[in-house]
């Protein structure tokens, strides 16, 4: 006989609580093996394909593509046994496993940040809380009972947690999905209406003239990516006292000796592989900046190991891969690791591990033909180094003006990790080795 199992949207790591269905891979009355992919969903940081760690025959799928899921809900039921599939070894009905690095138990009450060993060991983050309580499938929804009322259907605690947060009586709302069903559209739209101005309430000057169309703008939703980016740049803004100090530097005799080390080399070297080289050396330096604030416990934690961030522009928006141990890394290795991250970036196979844990942010914003700027640092790290396009320059060199090749760096800083001291003797010492790459020798 037939045993039926249900499959759960696993947690995909790094504090992730929800993600959205892509695309199905599998439908109902397909016959699937352990560890098959069966769903891609977008996460806050990446796309991924779900494995499903049973064998047999799918029998319910739960969401449609587009639908947002927490952490614990449904995803799929199958039936397993009975010649429906390979019979997996062992009495567990499955592999185990359903993402290689990712966990599938029930994420702790509280997380706590946890140092790199000795050994090397990735820097743990903080994580958010545990995830809201998982929705019951479609064709039997959560309900939540209103005092005095009847249940409401609701799918989701996100669509709760919606209307909570704007004080919106669910009572109030007919639900456009099945069975009266409450969706995220139908909380929105309420929303909507409710901060729309009333025809009768506006002055005759500012009423709209007969048969003007009324225009509401292009409204795109803030999430996968794009409302990771705005709730991460939000919370530094509100949690990070920040300040930027700036330099011009010449570059000249640093395009310089990347060119002889490419006429030297079988391969070529990135001029980002040695701005992050140049990185590694001035963190070792000032290893202030090389941190983040615990704010609970009030400490500044230093870290030892440099796993640097760099800005990534994509179709998805902006990513920040972590190129790992980038102090131990030479310029060769740092410049393929930058050009692997870069094209998984492009093509939206860049997995959570490769997207977290960074400890500093090397924003290369000179590829889109600006100067200088102020970014937001990259929460929870403590700083930020913005590199602006190399461009010829009238310069006073060696007591006569010439013109070299110039390029302003820019270092925002958490003001609670360092002084203005620090941080500007750190943004000196990267402007004197892109002025004399000499100076790394110092510390190779």
């Amino acid at each position: 006989m037939a045993q039926v199992l249900e499959f759960k949207l696993p947690d995909l790591g790094e504090g992730l609580t929800e993600a959205e269905i892509v695309r199905w891979l599998v439908n109902v009355g397909d016959v699937v093996a352990i560890d098959q992919p069966v769903v891609e969903v977008e996460t806050a940081k990446a796309m991924v394909e779900v494995p499903c760690p049973y064998g047999g025959v799918v029998t319910a799928r739960f969401g449609e593509e587009g639908t947002e899921l927490p952490v614990g809900a449904p995803l799929l039921t199958v039936a397993v046994g009975s010649g429906t599939a390979p019979e997996p070894d062992g009495d567990g009905g499955g592999s185990g496993n359903v993402l290689v690095g990712y966990g599938t138990s029930e994420a702790p009450a509280r997380r706590r940040r946890v140092r790199a060993t000795a050994a090397g060991g990735p820097v743990g983050q903080p994580a958010p809380a545990v995830p809201a309580p998982a929705p019951a499938p479609v064709a039997a929804p959560a309900v939540t009972a209103a005092p005095g009322t009847g249940p409401v259907p609701v799918i989701s605690p996100l669509v709760r947690r919606l209307a909570r947060d704007n004080d919106l009586d669910l009572r109030q709302l007919a639900g456009s999905g099945p069975d009266g069903l409450i969706l995220r559209a139908d909380v929105e739209g309420a929303l909507r209406a409710r901060t729309a101005p009333a025809p009768a309430a506006q002055e005759p000057s500012a009423r709209v003239s007969a048969g003007s169309p009324v225009r509401d703008g292009v409204r795109i939703p803030l999430k996968g990516v794009r409302g990771a980016v705005a709730d991460k740049l939000s919370r530094s803004r509100r949690e990070i006292p920040d300040a930027t100090c700036w330099v011009d530097a010449d570059a000249t005799e640093l395009m310089r000796a990347r060119a002889a080390m490419n006429a030297a080399g079988a391969s070529r070297i990135s001029l980002i592989a040695l701005l992050a080289r140049i990185c590694a050396a001035a963190l070792a330096r000032h290893p202030e900046l090389n941190s983040y604030v615990d704010t609970e416990a009030r400490e500044v934690v230093r870290l030892d190991e440099v796993h640097l961030g760099f800005a990534a522009q994509t179709e998805r928006g902006l990513v920040v891969p972590v190129v790992r141990d980038a102090h131990a890394r030479d310029a060769e290795s740092l410049t393929a690791e930058f050009a692997r991250l870069t094209e998984a970036a492009r093509t939206g196979t860049l997995t959570p591990a490769e997207l977290t844990g960074g400890t500093f942010t090397l924003n290369n914003y000179g590829v889109f033909g600006v100067d200088g700027s102020t970014p937001i640092i990259n929460h929870p790290e403590a700083a930020m180094l913005g590199v602006g396009r190399i461009v010829p320059k009238p310069w006073v060199h060696e007591g006569e003006l010439a013109v070299r090749q110039v390029v302003q760096l820019s270092l925002t800083f958490d003001h609670r990790v360092c002084d203005g001291g620090t941080a500007g003797g750190f943004l000196r010492y990267v402007a004197d080795c892109v002025e004399q790459p000499a100076v790394l020798l110092r510390t190779l």
